[in-house]
This record gives structure tokens, C-alpha cells and sequence, in this order.
């Protein structure tokens, strides 16, 4: 009968961790830099995927560049007539709750067409590794930018953390 009740703990306190652990958060464009010029945000952007409950944060300077989510219309024309939010602090933390394509770009004159702008493609936490691929960047940053890194290490940062809290809390129920 113990041994029962600690097997069910046991399979409780995992799916707790592991989906605890499964939120990520991205600060766009690293390793190569933040929000800024030359760097390819659509190569870093279909390197990783994102999922519901993950976050992606924005570091810049708020002198030299803004964020504005937009419209896939406005993200195409690079248009700043009608943003859906202006973030503007310099280290804007923005939750992606659901799936879907989200759009950002660059307020600045001129920084969207020289390709500051990034398309986020929220996908299910059950889709295939591989994530999408949102259209390149455009503009002189796009052939300039290092290769992109392996696909997300945040996932693998996931299933390792919950798995190893797992492993502790099997020790400490023996």
C-alpha cells in the first residue's frame, strides 16, 4: 500500500515538474546580439520553437529602436500606421499564450526595410521538433549573419530540468 501511494506521488510530482518546466523564454536574436541590426531574424527565428507558455524578450536601446507587433499586412509592407502594441522600454518581455503567428517589427524609419522585423510562429507543445520557417529577413542583415544554431536548446533545457527533478524526487521518496 505505500509502495502504491509512492508510485502515485511519485508520477504526480513528474507531470507537475515537467510542465513547469516546459515554459521557455528567448531573448531575440541571441547569441548573436538583441534587437538591433544585422542579424538575420528569420534564420534565428525558425531555429527555434516556440510554444504556448514560452515568452521572448525584446533588449535594445530605446533611443535607437522600438517594437511594434503588427499585422502579417503591416509586417509584409513594413507598415507602422496601425501597430497592435508599441512596446518601447528597451527590454520588453512578451508572452506568447496561444498558437499562431505573431509579428514584430522596428518603428524606426527605415529599420523594418533594412530587416528588423521577426515573425514568431507559435506552434503546439505535441508538432513536430522541426519548427517552421517564416520568410527571411530582407535587407543588407541578411547576408551577413552567422548560420543559424541547432534547433531550440530550450527544449532540451526542458526535458533534462524536469528529468532530473524527477530523479531528486525519487531519491528523497526511497
Amino acid at each position: 500500500m505505500a509502495a502504491a501511494m509512492k508510485i502515485t506521488l511519485l508520477a504526480v510530482a513528474a507531470m507537475a515538474v515537467l510542465s513547469s518546466a516546459s515554459a521557455a523564454t528567448y531573448n531575440v536574436g541571441e547569441p548573436a546580439g538583441a534587437w538591433d541590426f544585422g542579424i538575420n531574424y528569420g534564420s534565428w527565428a525558425s531555429s527555434k520553437q516556440f510554444i504556448p507558455g514560452d515568452s521572448i524578450v525584446f533588449k535594445y536601446s530605446p533611443q535607437a529602436h522600438d517594437v511594434l507587433e503588427v499585422s502579417k499586412a503591416d509586417y509584409d509592407s513594413c507598415s507602422t500606421a496601425s501597430p497592435i502594441t508599441t512596446l518601447k522600454t528597451g527590454n520588453d518581455v512578451v508572452a506568447l499564450p496561444a498558437t499562431g503567428t505573431r509579428y514584430f517589427i522596428c518603428g524606426f524609419t527605415g529599420h523594418c526595410t533594412a530587416g528588423m522585423k521577426v515573425a514568431i510562429d507559435v506552434v503546439s507543445a505535441s508538432s513536430p521538433s522541426t519548427p517552421s520557417s517564416p520568410a527571411p529577413a530582407s535587407g543588407p542583415s541578411a547576408s551577413n549573419s552567422p548560420p543559424p544554431p541547432s534547433p531550440s536548446a530550450a527544449t532540451s533545457v526542458r526535458v533534462t530540468a524536469g528529468l532530473g527533478l524527477v530523479v531528486l524526487l525519487a531519491g528523497l521518496m526511497a
